[in-house]
């Protein structure tokens, strides 16, 4: 299972009200790449893949194909805001190792 915060959620809220167009959810995945071997991509998208795992937080679903599942597993997504920007990280328990940005693991 993979968990958002409150905080998470109303991001992910605001920019589903403020998008163009219908948005089914939002799809949270691992691609190869990063300066620590994998990095997570996120996006508003407008319809679920077949072999997507769909997740519901707070009426805000959550679409997860099923090569990323098993990196992603467990993992709490939360958007923080702090003096030098604002946005998503990830703890995620899977993880041996990530760089300092927090955009990417291994």
């Amino acid at each position: 299972m993979i968990h958002l915060t409150e905080s998470a959620v109303k991001a992910v809220q605001t920019a589903i009200s403020g998008a163009d167009g219908t948005v089914a959810g939002l799809r949270i995945m691992v691609e190869a790449g990063g300066c620590a071997g994998f990095k997570y991509m996120m996006g508003l998208v407008n319809e679920a893949n077949p072999d997507d795992q769909v997740i519901q937080a707070e009426g805000v679903n959550i679409f997860i194909d099923a090569s990323s599942y098993p990196y992603l597993e467990g993992t709490t997504v939360d958007f923080v805001v702090r003096l030098d920007g604002a946005g998503f990280t990830f703890e995620n328990p899977n993880a041996t190792s990530r760089c300092s940005c927090g955009k990417s693991f291994s």
